[in-house]
């Protein structure tokens, strides 16, 4: 199961939730009708998609069953998901988030610099944030002149970074 939003907060008092999104697709992940597998912790359940509007980006979500505040203040915090196999091909050269998070990243030269714990950004702007091996973060602008090989299968991605990116963005 791939995360595509997290249910941020109730909207308005008929069991509506705003959710932060966590895909590129919104229109083809929120649609009425759509089923939805929410989660938080050990608690799972399926969700039906009654009807959806964006609001500022954010889609606002009504689901069946979903009726009162108290209902739909039951839901924040669940990380919304679909089955992988409902993930549509990407061209080559992009990626889905959650197959960037877990791989090595090593510098040109065979520098382990650490394992992609997170991407995190919006279109276009996107980064990869670096666990390095000392337990600390370091941000890694994910554009194909600084990450310039990512081999999947290896779960590997290979990066040049510019002088002083790895200290300047180390965290």
């Amino acid at each position: 199961m791939v995360v595509v939003g997290r249910v941020a907060r109730p909207h308005g008092n008929r069991g509506r939730v705003i959710v932060n999104p966590e895909t590129d697709f919104l229109e083809q992940r929120f649609q009425k009708g759509g089923k939805l597998r929410a989660r938080r912790c050990h608690e799972t359940r399926e969700l039906q998609i009654a009807d959806v509007r964006l609001q500022s980006g954010r889609p606002v979500i009504g689901f069946e069953g979903i009726e009162t505040i108290d209902d739909a203040e039951n839901l924040v915090d669940m990380e919304l998901r679909i089955p992988e196999t409902a993930l549509s091909e990407l061209p080559p050269g992009a990626y889905y988030q959650h197959e960037l998070v877990g791989c090595g990243v090593t510098t040109l030269g065979g520098q382990l610099v650490g394992m992609v714990a997170a991407v995190r950004g919006v279109h276009g702007a996107y980064r990869l944030v670096v666990m390095a091996s000392v337990g600390e973060e370091i941000d890694v602008p994910l554009v194909d002149t600084i990450c310039v090989q990512i081999d999947l299968s290896e779960r590997a991605i290979v990066i040049d970074p510019p002088n002083g990116l790895l200290e300047l963005n180390h965290r």
